[in-house]
């Protein structure tokens, strides 16, 4: 479970972003970072794949590197002050909806949906918009949707295509250029819990609608 070292670990991570510092401290990193985080995708998996049998349930799938990718970035600290993961059918680089979860030194991030778009997979979600507008509405003002992340977040177009002049009128939903939603909560009470990993279910299963609604735009 996650412990009030995992914290000890990012808090000083912070303070000594570099290579030295790191290899240093790798065993507190293995046995106090990682290993419980990957326990807790462990658990969590156990649900996501009962729900999307094409997620993959090696967590190995959906744990992202601590190493940042610098090369352009001004940046250069190498390490990421957080562990994350994605939960993607075919792993979590997919193009696919899924969910994410990332924990730093005080608060665990939970979100889910469609972040990164091509040109082809955001016009196949705006035609499935524009046929299915009245049901993505409803799931974004679904009062569990709302109490656990306010709105559906990501960047919007100011201009469309005009196959879609007319949905516009009626929602300005189909605008978006990514589909996504994220919120936090702090760590510190579930240091030594088992219910983080309910807690963080919670705000999965209010994505949930979501996301199977953005896959059946690539079904």
């Amino acid at each position: 479970m996650i412990t009030e070292a995992y914290t000890s670990f990012f808090k000083k991570l912070a303070k000594n972003n570099h290579k030295e510092w790191f290899h240093a401290n790798k065993k507190d990193y293995e046995h106090q970072v990682k290993a419980p985080f990957v326990e807790l995708l462990d658990q969590l998996l156990a649900d996501l794949t009962e729900w999307d049998p094409r997620i993959l349930a090696d967590p190995k799938n959906a744990l992202f590197r601590i190493n940042r990718d610098i090369r352009f970035s001004k940046d250069k600290s190498p390490y990421n002050t957080l562990m994350k993961a994605g939960f993607s059918p075919l792993g979590k680089k997919s193009i696919l909806p899924g969910y994410y979860l990332g924990i730093d030194a005080e608060n665990v991030h939970v979100g889910g949906g469609l972040f990164m778009l091509r040109g082809p997979e955001l016009k196949k979600v705006r035609q499935h918009i524009a046929g299915n507008a009245e049901a993505l509405i409803a799931i974004v003002e679904h009062s569990n949707f709302k109490q656990n992340f306010g709105k559906l977040k990501g960047e919007k177009s100011k201009r469309l295509d005009r196959e879609f002049m007319e949905i516009g009128k009626a929602t300005d939903l189909i605008f978006h250029k990514q589909f996504y939603t994220m919120a936090e909560f702090p760590i510190e009470p579930y240091f030594d819990n088992p219910q983080l990993k309910d807690e963080i279910l919670s705000h999965f299963e209010a994505i949930k609608p979501l996301n199977e609604y953005l896959n059946q735009a690539f079904a």
